[in-house]
């Protein structure tokens, strides 16, 4: 692979380049002027994709020319690059469906309108796209699509430098326009015209900024900051279902808390998860953090360092808001104390509520905020106090969350006493150890009352209705209670509780 390491800016205008290989991974770190970095970067780029001189012999042969753009291309200098690669061409979308047509293994035209053809060739998925030289109305985030003649109006348009470079495949050359590649050097991210005129243009790309920012650990350039923060109100011109989607990639990069603090920052954050910079009022109960911001930041990287399988969206939803109640709770106690008394309540409604704004599904929205209602339940468990009846009801109250809560729980401890930490871990490790013994005996999973409706029903002499279904409820309360019964015994209790309510 080649990484860009880092740019010393000179008068010859030189960087620093490492490169590896794949097998065995041996860094070398060489300073080699611009032209040189460019010509190996496309030496490197051809290596990785060999699909790519394919696709260019088909496109040259039919009278156009091809390049490997964007994304792409900045991915293969940090090293990152997928088999999903975007290219673009001179060739209109009709002209490119009659090239790859017979050499794809399949091609898709569901994006033709914008430009764009999709094509799978053995495993790899191709997105080739005419040059655009869109106008937008600036009211709206949708462009008038117009199609482009040159490499370099396609790159003025796109959103930032770091993905404004493109390899002609055909004469391997390097075009790079707006520096990009030393932008990428520096980790910086600037765009090609100006911030103003960028943002003004599509006002996603502010919070595509974020996400870059989580995604990559580059940081914007001052202008950038600038330029998003006055601007920070026009991203309501953005649907939510865009804007979800730019901050669930952003909760799933490697640097989440850099992002976020971007989207306060500059005030995005005020448009699109107003409880996020509102949290920064609430002074955390603990007194020991600088506020239940800060704390929830905290808590959200503590939780993704407990991540055994990827990255966990419902898991860093519920780290990032499970203390987005605390400033509707707030109150200050005699003494100086302050509360947040049933902050896990409210702040599962509120989660609903922000989540639902935001479109994201029903599934997400039911376990990020079940999530927050239970994380403050293990508190009452004290030096192990609980009976087997209230760790029964703790684990079939979070059911299938039930992991995600143990992270979640772990996570919420942020305090710097480190007796206390470790005291706090080890009662919740004989929680665990509780929860899984009670489980092997009893398959918590599936707890049910001992007896079925049918059994009910039959005992009772009652057709279908609701008193079978309270009678199956008050069963299952008795068996989280006591936990299994006899058959015999849960017969004697169903006949004791149909006398007490009236039931012949």
């Amino acid at each position: 692979m080649l990484v860009v390491a880092h740019a010393q800016r000179s008068r010859t205008r030189s960087c620093t380049l490492t490169f590896g290989r794949s097998v065995g991974w041996f860094p070398v770190s060489v300073p080699v002027n611009e032209l040189a970095a460019k010509r190996n970067a496309v030496i490197e780029l051809m290596r990785i994709s060999p699909l790519a001189d394919e696709l260019a012999g088909l496109f040259a042969k039919a009278g156009h020319r091809l390049y490997l753009v964007g994304g792409s291309v900045r991915d293969a200098l940090l090293g990152r690059l997928s088999a999903d690669l975007d290219f673009t061409t001179d060739a209109r979308p009709q002209q490119i469906l009659g090239i790859v047509r017979g050499w794809a293994d399949g091609v898709w035209d569901t994006g033709i309108d914008f430009g764009t053809v999709g094509v799978t060739k053995r495993g790899s998925t191709l997105e080739i796209t005419t040059f655009r030289a869109d106008t937008y109305d600036r009211v709206s985030r949708n462009p008038e699509v117009t199609f482009g003649d040159t490499i370099e109006g396609d790159l003025l348009r796109r959103d930032f430098t770091v993905n404004a470079m493109a390899i002609d495949i055909s004469t391997k050359e390097f075009v790079d326009p707006h520096n990009g590649l030393d932008t990428l050097a520096q980790r910086v991210l600037d765009t090609p015209a100006t911030p103003q005129e960028s943002f003004a243009d599509d006002p996603l790309r502010m919070l595509r900024a974020a996400r870059f920012v989580s995604q990559l650990d580059f940081s914007p350039a001052p202008r950038v900051t600038e330029a998003m923060t006055a601007m920070a109100g026009e991203i309501e011109r953005i649907t939510a279902e865009r804007v979800q989607a730019e901050l669930s990639k952003l909760l799933l990069g490697e640097h989440p808390r850099r992002g976020l603090e971007l989207v306060v920052g500059t005030g995005l954050a005020e448009r699109v998860l107003p409880e996020l910079p509102g949290m920064r009022l609430a002074i955390d109960e603990h007194h020991q953090h600088k506020d239940v911001y800060q704390h929830s930041l905290t808590v959200l990287e503590q939780a993704i360092a407990l991540e055994q399988d990827g990255p966990d969206l419902v898991l860093r939803l519920a780290a990032l808001l499970h203390d987005i109640g605390k400033p509707a709770t707030r109150r200050f106690e005699a003494g100086g104390g302050v509360s947040f008394h049933h902050h896990e309540v409210v702040g599962a409604k509120m989660v609903r509520k922000r989540l639902r704004a935001l479109r994201y599904s029903k599934q997400i929205i039911d376990d990020v905020s079940q999530l927050v209602f239970l994380h403050l339940r293990f508190h009452g468990y004290g030096r192990g106090e609980w009976t087997d009846s209230a760790v029964r009801r703790y684990a079939t109250d979070a059911g299938p969350l039930l992991q995600r809560l143990h992270k979640l729980v772990r996570a919420d401890c942020t305090t710097r006493n480190k007796r206390k930490a470790a005291a706090l871990q080890r009662t919740y490790d004989e929680l665990e150890e509780r929860i899984a013994r009670i489980a092997e005996e009893e398959d918590l999973a599936r707890v049910r009352p001992d007896l079925d409706g049918n059994e009910i029903m039959k005992l009772l002499g009652l057709p279908p209705g609701p008193l079978v279904g309270k009678a199956w409820r008050y069963l299952k309360e008795l068996r989280l209670d006591r936990g299994p019964l006899t058959h015999d015994e849960a017969v004697a209790e169903l006949r004791r509780w149909a006398e007490e309510n009236g039931i012949p």
